[in-house]
Order: structure tokens, then C-alpha cells, then sequence
């Protein structure tokens, strides 16, 4: 384990940083653990022990200390000067995923949407397909009201444990969660521990179905097998687009297959950023950017980041 001070973490406070049970690096690559295999380093990153190994660490953190929470780095952008500060990443002791009653599963923050959806067909129970398509944690379903073939986070969410900056350990139901679309209400730094998701009963078979369905559907329209992060774009308002989706928009603005670098826009899907070999995330960034550019001034409709764009240029 290494406690040094690393190089690059100027603007984190003098105090020594805590000694956790867990795992604690400094100036970590951040490109390995992200789909985009490009971006900087954490200043340090943090693999915790377990929940308490978790509270104690942050209880003791200088709270001038930023801390960001990674899962399996599907939706992320990584700037090429990294992130400053902590960042967060949940392991095995956070994964697991158990039948909480009839109709609900308790999944740990760091949980697979393929596990949940997996775990929930083989308890029977529906409405939980769709996580299958999302390639990421329990914890950015949470946080980001993560969706897909028609359903949302929201539409099965119960509630939250979540442990805050300070260390805190809090519960947040659905009421306190202010979700919309891509969005919640949970403070920066707040990393989701735990949730309850709910379906109702189902086939077995008639779950399974769905959820072969579902991955043919996605690996006929999404290039899986690039360098990627996923929807790039929110779909605008109806009324802001005429109905158009993203991708839509991004085609019909002349975008696919369009390059900058070694990053492109995705020929089988435009609303999809690819790494085609060695991009930076400065390229990536830079893509999207021209992207939306191209699209304002051709349909007049102001594309949102649905990517998360984090760190140091």
C-alpha cells in the first residue's frame, strides 16, 4: 500500500491521508478501469475493506479533499490531467445481491446490472430486465436513474443507503431521490452503498426471454465490442426536438463516422463515441463538443452530456 503523497495532488489539503483495512494508491490509472481506456490518474484511489472500512476512511478524510465514486467506468470521461482528490471504487464486499421479500431484491452498490437482473429472473421476479443493457453498478443506477428499452431506475427504485463526505451513513427512500430524467438529488461526493429494487412476479422463462431479447437488441444497434461509453447524448425533450432522439439528430446533422484524433462517431450507432486505438480523452471530449456544434446549428436543439466529464484537462 502506498501512502505517499502523490506528485500531481497540489490542490488536497496538507493533512496526512487516513490508513484504511482496504486498498489505498496513490496516483492510480484511472484508464484500465474505464470503457474508454484513456484519461489520468486518481490522485488516490481507494478500494475499501468493507462499509466500515468505508465510514472510517471518509470520517477522517480532510474535508477539503474531493471524493467521486467510480463503478465500472461505462458512462465516464476521464480528463487527461485525472481527478483530483479520492476516488471511490466498491468491490466484492459491496456486490452481492439477495431476495430481500416476495417482489424485492437488497443489491450492494457494487453490484452488476447483469447479476441484479440475473438474481432477480432466477427469484422470479419481473421488471427488472432492462438492467441486463446497463453496463454499470447498482451505485450509478442510483445515482444517475440509469434506463433503457423503455424503463428506468425510478420505476423500481424503493430506497438507498448512501454514506455521505462526513462518513454518515443515511437512508434515502424514492421520495427524497427528486429523480428525473438522468438525474437525482444526491450530493456530490455521496457514495450508494446499498438499494432495494422492487418487480413484481414473474416467469422465470418469460424473464429470461426478455432478457435474451433485450441483448440481441443491443448487440445488433450498439458497437459492444469497441472502446466506448455508452449513450453519449440525452434525448432532448419532444417538444425541444419535434421528437427526435439523439442519435437521430446527431445523423441527420451529418456526424457518422466523423473523426477528431483517434476518436470517431460511431457508424453503427451516432450516438456513440469510439476510441479507435490510442484517443485521448481531450479528442473524445473535443468530438462530442464538435458534435454538438454541428447539431445546434442544424436543427437548433442543444444537446446535454449524458456522459459524465470528470477531472483535470
Amino acid at each position: 500500500m502506498n501512502h505517499n503523497r502523490p506528485s500531481n495532488q497540489a490542490d488536497a489539503a496538507a493533512k496526512p491521508m487516513p490508513v484504511p483495512r482496504g486498498k489505498l494508491t496513490a496516483n492510480a490509472p484511472l484508464a484500465p478501469l474505464v470503457w474508454f481506456k484513456s484519461g489520468g490518474a486518481a490522485d488516490w484511489l481507494f478500494e475499501p475493506a468493507d462499509l466500515d472500512d468505508l465510514r472510517t476512511f471518509l470520517a477522517r478524510l480532510d474535508p477539503k479533499v474531493p471524493v467521486m465514486a467510480l463503478g465500472l467506468g461505462s458512462n465516464l470521461i476521464v480528463r487527461d490531467g485525472g481527478v483530483p482528490g479520492v476516488v471511490v471504487r466498491l468491490g466484492k464486499a459491496f456486490a452481492a445481491v439477495e431476495r430481500y421479500d416476495e417482489t424485492t431484491l437488497s443489491c450492494g452498490g457494487g453490484a452488476s446490472g447483469i447479476l441484479v437482473s440475473s438474481t432477480a429472473r432466477a427469484a422470479g421476479i419481473a421488471g427488472l430486465e432492462f438492467l441486463r443493457s446497463i453496463p454499470g453498478t447498482v451505485g450509478g443506477f442510483c445515482r444517475m436513474n440509469g434506463g433503457a428499452y423503455g424503463r428506468e431506475v425510478k420505476d423500481i427504485f424503493v430506497d438507498c443507503d448512501v454514506v455521505l463526505h462526513t462518513g454518515e451513513l443515511i437512508h434515502v427512500p424514492l421520495a427524497d431521490m427528486a429523480y428525473r430524467y438522468r438525474h437525482s438529488a444526491l450530493p456530490e461526493g455521496a457514495i450508494v452503498v446499498a438499494a432495494r429494487f422492487r418487480g413484481y412476479e414473474g416467469d422465470p422463462a418469460a424473464i429470461q426471454a426478455e432478457m435474451d431479447r433485450i441483448a440481441a437488441a443491443r448487440e445488433a444497434s450498439q458497437p459492444l465490442r469497441s472502446k466506448t461509453g455508452g449513450s453519449t447524448f440525452k434525448n432532448p425533450a419532444p417538444e425541444l426536438s419535434g421528437g427526435g432522439k439523439a442519435w437521430e439528430l446527431v445523423d441527420q446533422a451529418g456526424c457518422r463516422g466523423m473523426m477528431f484524433g483517434g476518436a470517431q462517431v460511431s457508424e453503427k450507432h451516432t450516438n456513440f463515441l469510439i476510441n479507435t486505438g490510442e484517443a485521448t480523452s481531450e479528442e473524445i471530449e473535443a468530438l462530442g463538443e464538435m458534435v454538438r456544434d454541428k447539431v445546434r446549428r442544424t436543427s437548433g436543439v442543444d444537446l446535454q452530456w449524458e456522459i459524465q466529464r470528470v477531472g483535470r484537462p
